[in-house]
């Protein structure tokens, strides 16, 4: 059963920033900024040697063709996910350190346990690693309880691995209460240790092509002096590589190709006009990883230089929430400068 606790439940917003959104003054002056993210979930997901019950049957090249198995090992299945931390993450790593990108890796905590080598590998070359959950599991079962138990594990399993807290997080099978109870508890984190520590984004949301804020419904009756705030930016399922997955999705790496050229073309057409946007490109190890796809990533990263050169600004998610901070610091009630929370959402 999903519980959902209106202490944690914000309202739906249908509206955003209407018409004229703000500009988002991008470093640089570049007219779109690119966030590419690997989602790092190898060795975190359903088997019963994790104590599942079944095996994993989502996001691998078989996958929904040859079902899963229930209380027993699926070999093709573990060892589709063991190329994604075995070679394709390695091939994915070389291909940012070619083109000097930095990169978010959302990473499932027992994954990168799993794999202390990349993890040493993925800060040596600067990429922030962001959480994506203790293991690869749907949690929207849980109680607030539960749900707060598994956030501070996850948050100090990453810091243990990395030496910091992770900044940001994307779950994508939480509950309502997730994108809430992310602040609390690091909050109450930092108020253990007395360190003041914060969070600084949440990317729980598909809902635009910019950051915006949000209020947090425990911080109602507070001073507004006093209210922080959750600061969204914004992750898509459309350019995601997991779609070689699903139906209907890519066919093949020249359609995926094509895609995240169309995207990159009209986003920084419109940046160009004056209207400047973020474009996500998602990954997974064993899924892009795979030779024929990565091709098609690095023709996309040859495309991006090529056609953008300076108006293109590659960075990590938490790069992107510090940038719009001091853009747009929050202001309780308002998106960004000005541009009102809800029903009649355009800028004063």
């Amino acid at each position: 059963m999903v519980i959902t606790d209106p202490r944690y439940e914000l309202p739906r917003d249908l509206e955003g920033y209407g018409e004229n959104p703000p500009n988002p003054h991008w470093p640089k002056n570049a007219k779109i900024c690119l966030s590419f993210i690997l989602n790092y979930e190898e060795g975190a997901e359903r088997t019963v040697l994790n104590g599942d019950t079944q095996s994993e049957p989502y996001l691998w090249e078989k996958g929904a063709s040859s079902g899963y198995l229930e209380g027993h090992r699926h070999m093709a299945a573990e060892s589709e996910f063991e190329y994604g931390s075995r070679s394709g993450a390695w091939r994915i790593l070389r291909l940012f350190s070619e083109f000097s990108y930095p990169l978010t890796v959302w990473a499932c905590a027992q994954a990168l346990q799993l794999n202390p080598t990349f993890c040493s590998a993925l800060l040596r070359d600067g990429h922030e690693i962001a959480a994506h959950g203790l293991r690869w599991l749907d949690i929207s079962h849980m109680t607030v309880e539960e749900e707060k138990k598994y956030i501070w594990e996850n948050y100090e399993i990453i810091e243990k691995m990395t030496g910091k807290g992770p900044r940001g997080y994307f779950y994508g099978r939480g509950t309502p209460n997730t994108r809430c109870l992310w602040p609390e508890v690091v909050k109450e984190i930092g108020e253990s240790r007395g360190d003041g520590r914060r969070l600084g984004y949440s990317s729980e949301s598909f809902a635009d092509e910019i950051p915006y804020w949000v209020d947090l419904p425990y911080e109602k009756d507070l001073p507004d002096s006093e209210k922080e705030g959750l600061l969204i930016v914004p992750y898509n399922m459309d350019c995601n590589d997991g779609k070689f997955h699903m139906v209907p999705g890519f066919v093949g790496s020249h359609m995926y190709l094509e895609y995240l050229k169309s995207t990159f073309d009209m986003l920084l057409r419109e940046g160009r006009n004056g209207q400047p946007k973020m474009m996500n490109i998602p990954l997974h190890s064993r899924i892009i990883g795979k030779p024929g796809r990565a091709e098609a990533l690095r023709n996309f990263m040859i495309y991006v230089k090529e056609k953008g050169g300076d108006d293109v600004w590659v960075a990590r998610r938490e790069d992107i929430a510090e940038h719009w901070k001091k853009e747009y610091p929050y202001v309780p009630g308002e998106l960004a400068g000005g541009w009102k929370m809800g029903l009649g959402g355009e800028k004063n």
